[in-house]
């Protein structure tokens, strides 16, 4: 740390007690009190530089009592008075960082200028602060926290706006230009040259190139007024929105506890690291502190991490912030909720109703505003195709990965039997239908839910049901569903026939495929001697197309015994209620469809045998097509064989 030594005299103070005298060998003349602090001095060296206390004297003088002025309002106390009183009487003073903002405050107060004695404290610390303080780093930093104590007199003397000049300079200069020996702010010493010092000797290594992000931990030290105007002054210096935002969660993390409790995990940059705390602030001012961190913080998409914003969200939550604060958080979040990831969407209930276990009114209002933020700017409109050209959105992989992201949700708060269907209703039919290219993920949260709500009726189960499309799911989750006794009867009717039909329009598409091989396979027999390994390659995708289609088969099959085992029940029922109960049932199931539909669908579940009879024979005809294609595909395969080994 710089400093400068004033004077040239011993030190010849002396403390006792709450009192201090100056042993030069005269008796004193004079007492001030400063505080609880009296100091026992002399009036010349007093008067003799500063214009305020020669007043005082002569006031003072003037009473026959003992000479005694009071001094409650100087700046920096006794203890800067004390420094004051030896300056006077030329005892050697150290100027420092630390005191120098004191001294000069204290000094224009007292009116110590060079009208009272040329190299006056006034000059002398004002020389000191424009030479030395200014020109460094941390020396600027240290004189910019003790403005907090005297700020009155230091915004009078512009002390506080210099420093956060300074420092705003500094910070918005890459540290890596500084030439030597500027770079004092973390690191080893330098040489003119810059290599790294080691007690003065050069060591030939370079030093490390420093980060963005070295002043971070700095300016943290200072109070939350002072620092927001250090924040706005780097803003209109031009430093980057991502550097400002980056400080501003550091800062966040430091004096708001809340923020820690979930270590992040995975993280390696430094400025999210927790702050150990010496004594945590008062709530009220962790509510001051993160209500101007809101404002303070940058608008723009992804500057700052989603799992910082969510923090704050929750600790918003928890020290009952503004309405408006609260609103501003859930948009920030709102604008990146396809950045987000689901335990940070997991963000308990605060409330005193304790109505549900997670907060599901937050995250459907964050989702809303995503929403209506990606319609601004057209990010989620579906495309479409014109003239062989796309028209909309480019990409729709940010609404993709927030519907994936909200059935996740979904499943996870599904088990709270105090999940109201409404709501549960209303944040998974919130997704667009064409940002889930496959609805697995919401059946899965609909069984949840369903298997945590035994007590739902019939018609809230085929509600809850609507909100996912039969045809939009995996053969996987159609098997499962087939067989899932708490979907509804009409559901699970449907899964069948979406399930089925997926089936036959995968083997259909694989005897295309056969036939297309069938075609190439004498093509590629002519070129076998230049490349054996296409060959190969061919027998084994006809070997794989085969295994697929003996599988599928065998799972049209199955599907035809469930539909067969479903019928003939139904037909019992009809039989024990009456002719009429059939027409009830098919009305109930909602089979409503189209004749050409199940004309052109191989056995569909219908009530009528004629048609089932029908099916079946285009079954056995795919059948016996089948096998007919697999004995001409061995007979083809030994012909091509016997034509590529050389007979003996």
């Amino acid at each position: 740390m710089a400093c400068v030594k004033l004077g040239s005299k011993p030190d010849a103070f002396q403390r006792q007690g709450q009192a201090w005298f100056c042993t030069t060998g005269l008796p004193s003349d004079i007492v001030v009190e400063v505080g609880e602090m009296s100091f026992h001095l002399h009036k010349f060296p007093l008067l003799s530089k500063s214009g305020v206390l020669e007043r005082l004297i002569a006031e003072a003088s003037e009473s026959k009592e003992e000479c005694v002025i009071h001094l409650p309002d100087i700046p920096g106390g006794a203890k800067t008075f004390e420094l004051v009183a030896k300056f006077c009487y030329g005892v050697k003073l150290e100027l420092t960082a630390s005191n120098v903002v004191y001294l000069w405050c204290a000094a224009g107060n007292l009116e110590m200028t060079e009208e009272y004695g040329e190299g006056n404290l006034v000059s002398q610390a004002e020389t000191f602060f424009n030479q030395v303080v200014l020109r460094n780093w941390k020396d600027s930093l240290r004189a910019l926290q003790t403005c907090d104590d005297v700020l009155p007199y230091a915004e009078e003397l512009h002390i506080v706006k210099r420093c956060i000049e300074s420092l705003a300079a500094k910070a918005s200069t890459d540290p890596n230009l500084f030439g030597w020996p500027v770079l004092e702010h973390g690191g080893p010493m330098q040489s003119p040259g810059g290599s790294v010092l080691w007690n003065g000797i050069s060591t030939g290594a370079r030093p490390k190139n420093s980060s963005s992000d070295w002043w971070y931990e700095d300016v943290t030290s200072l109070s939350l007024p002072i620092y927001k105007r250090l924040i706005t002054v780097m803003e209109s210096r031009g430093i980057r929105w991502e550097i400002v935002a980056g400080s501003l969660a550091f800062y966040a993390q430091k004096y708001l506890p809340g923020l820690n409790r979930r270590k992040v995990s995975g993280e390696t940059s430094s400025h999210l690291a927790p702050l150990a705390l010496g004594s945590p602030p008062s709530e009220e001012d962790q509510k001051i502190l993160l209500e101007e961190i809101d404002r303070l913080l940058p608008v723009q998409k992804g500057l700052v991490q989603t799992k910082f914003l969510f923090g704050l969200l929750r600790t918003a939550m928890i020290l009952k912030v503004s309405p408006s604060c609260i609103s501003n958080l859930e948009k920030r979040i709102g604008m990146q909720l396809d950045q987000a990831n689901l335990e940070d969407l997991l963000m308990p209930s605060f409330s005193y109703s304790m109505e549900t276990l997670y907060n599901v009114d937050c995250v459907q209002r964050i989702l809303d505003h995503f929403l209506a933020m990606d319609q601004v700017t057209g990010a989620t409109s579906p495309c479409s195709v014109d003239d062989g050209q796309l028209i909309g959105s480019p990409s729709l992989a940010p609404i993709t990965m927030v519907a994936k992201l909200i059935d996740g949700y979904l499943a996870e708060v599904a088990p709270d039997v105090n999940l109201k269907l409404q709501k549960f209703q209303a944040l998974a039919a919130a997704v667009p239908d064409y940002a889930r290219p496959l609805d697995d993920g919401l059946y899965r949260a609909i069984d949840i839910y369903l298997k945590s709500h035994p007590w739902l009726v019939e018609s809230e189960r085929e509600q809850l049901c609507r909100l996912m499309d039969c045809q939009k799911l995996s053969l996987e989750a159609c098997t499962h569903a087939a067989q899932n006794e708490r979907l509804p009867i009409r559901i699970i009717v449907q899964v069948l026939f979406f399930e089925q039909l997926q089936l036959r329009t995968s083997i259909a598409g694989c005897f295309l495929v056969s036939d297309n091989l069938d075609g190439s396979r004498q093509l590629r027999s002519d070129l076998v001697g230049s490349n054996e390994g296409g060959w190969a390659s061919a027998v084994k995708e006809n070997q794989v197309l085969k295994v697929g289609m003996d599988n599928m088969r065998m799972r049209v099959s199955e599907l035809e015994m469930e539909c067969s085992n479903m019928r003939q029940e139904i037909e019992k029922l009809a039989r024990t209620k009456g002719s009429s109960a059939w027409g009830t049932v098919s009305k109930k199931l909602g089979f409503k469809m189209k004749s050409q539909m199940c004309s052109a669908q191989e056995g569909s579940v219908s009530n009528n045998k004629n048609n089932n009879h029908s099916g079946n024979i285009k079954v056995e005809k795919l059948k016996d097509r089948h096998s007919k294609h697999k004995r001409s595909s061995s007979i083809s395969d030994k012909a091509s064989v016997s034509s590529i080994v050389p007979s003996k």
